[in-house]
């Protein structure tokens, strides 16, 4: 009788032991709860690496120039083509009036 509990004391303690054993084994860097979290330092990065590849500058948060502003500008002073790029678009009344450039 008394080795039937002691029997079973040893099972217990060995149980106990091998769930400590497997919980510091697996770390809580490596549980899938902490992989769907990443800190404040790590986000903030992530976000400054975007900002800086929108390709203009975003601190005076402008609008990327438009490459055809500079042709808008020169139609817009002929009445001529401003009033054929109503028509048949700025590309095209440009091209008709000034040609390829």
């Amino acid at each position: 009788m008394k080795a039937l509990v002691l029997l079973t004391l040893l099972a217990l303690l060995t149980l106990g032991l091998c769930r400590r054993a497997a919980d510091r084994s697996t770390s809580t860097d490596d549980s899938p709860s902490s992989e769907a979290f990443i800190s404040r330092r790590a986000s903030a990065e992530v976000v400054q690496r975007q900002k800086r590849n929108y390709g203009y500058d975003s601190s005076v948060h402008a609008a990327p120039p438009d490459p055809l502003e500079a042709k808008r500008e020169v139609c817009e002073l002929s009445p001529d083509c401003d009033e054929l790029a109503d028509q048949v678009g700025l590309q095209e009344a440009y091209r008709r009036y000034y040609g390829f450039v």
